[in-house]
């Protein structure tokens, strides 16, 4: 097993924590978790990086798991963890990827450490509310109601949030201690995302990341769904980096609109559409060869434009 566990301070006191996985003297990508996640959102079957050549460097973005929280943050700043990482991990240039909450951090780091990063990819990612992006209605539109609930929350304030978040935590610890499928609970998934909630290896990440991903509160959550009401702190369509834009028909956490309008807006970006899968993909070890044959060598995945 990787090192599940490093730490290293910010310039300004923080605490952030970060994991390697696969071969350390290989590739070396930052993975990005979502909303809510943690540093142990990985495929847990290592030898796969291994076998790519990939290190794969993970960690608790700001407020989540062993990482202090930095309130008030904005997508930019995640560009500043990554960063930091990289020079702490001696990695002059490295490849940036990462999914749903994630994927507008990736974005960040491809517009703002253009120097440092060769690839980047964005999966299921969230576009920008508001202009430039997706105004209110569009944002939310097939959108799962158990996902407008809690966009609800969070344009109620970060007081009404972080005690639904709580509880909504609480909740879902409860449910995976029985059964790890449902995670989420009351969504409205499709087949195809309910056939991925029913692998051994994401029953594995589910349960080392749920309880993790909140081990200090849920500040991450919390500052995560704030940041995402707010403007960005760059512009997509001044990233020079060559990005993927991966997105799925049927998903309904990240309706595919985000991901049409990235795809429409992050300049010359390779796009890759899923007419089935949803928010997790179809087969999960044949996406991440795929995507480390991108990041890597700028190959594209099959059938993407």
């Amino acid at each position: 097993m990787g090192e599940s566990l490093k730490t290293t301070k910010t310039p300004d006191g923080r605490v952030l924590a970060f994991a390697i996985w696969g071969d350390p003297d290989g590739f070396p990508i930052m993975s990005l978790h979502g909303t809510p996640g943690s540093r142990l959102s990985r495929w847990p079957r290592e030898d796969l990086y291994k076998e790519l050549g990939a290190c794969i460097v993970t960690h608790d973005r700001a407020g989540y798991g062993r990482s202090t929280r930095r309130p008030g943050r904005t997508i930019a700043d995640e560009a500043e963890d990554v960063l930091l990482l990289a020079d702490t991990l001696e990695f002059e240039r490295f490849a940036v990827s990462g999914g749903s909450g994630g994927g507008p951090h990736v974005l960040a780091c491809a517009a703002l450490v253009s120097d440092r990063v060769i690839r980047a990819t964005c999966a299921v990612g969230i576009a920008p509310l508001g202009s430039p992006g997706l105004e209110r209605d569009a944002f939310l539109d097939g959108m799962d109601p158990e996902n407008v609930k809690e966009f609800g929350w969070a344009e109620a304030g970060e007081g009404v949030l972080s005690v639904e978040l709580e509880r909504e935590h609480a909740a879902m610890r409860e449910r995976i201690a029985e059964d790890p499928s449902t995670i989420l609970g009351n969504f409205d998934l499709s087949e195809s995302d309910k056939a991925q909630l029913t692998r051994p290896e994401v029953h594995q990440v589910i349960r080392e990341s749920v309880p993790e991903q909140a081990v200090n509160g849920v500040w991450g959550w919390v500052d995560d769904d704030l940041a995402f009401l707010r403007p960005w702190g760059f512009d997509v369509r001044d990233i020079s980096v060559p990005v993927l834009v991966e997105y799925g028909e049927t998903d309904v956490l990240v309706p595919a609109a985000h991901g049409a309008w990235l795809a429409a807006n992050v300049p010359d970006c390779v796009v890759k559409i899923d007419n089935e899968a949803g928010h997790m993909g179809s087969d999960p070890e044949r996406e991440i060869t795929e995507n480390v044959q991108w990041l890597r060598d700028g190959v594209p995945p099959p059938g993407s434009r």
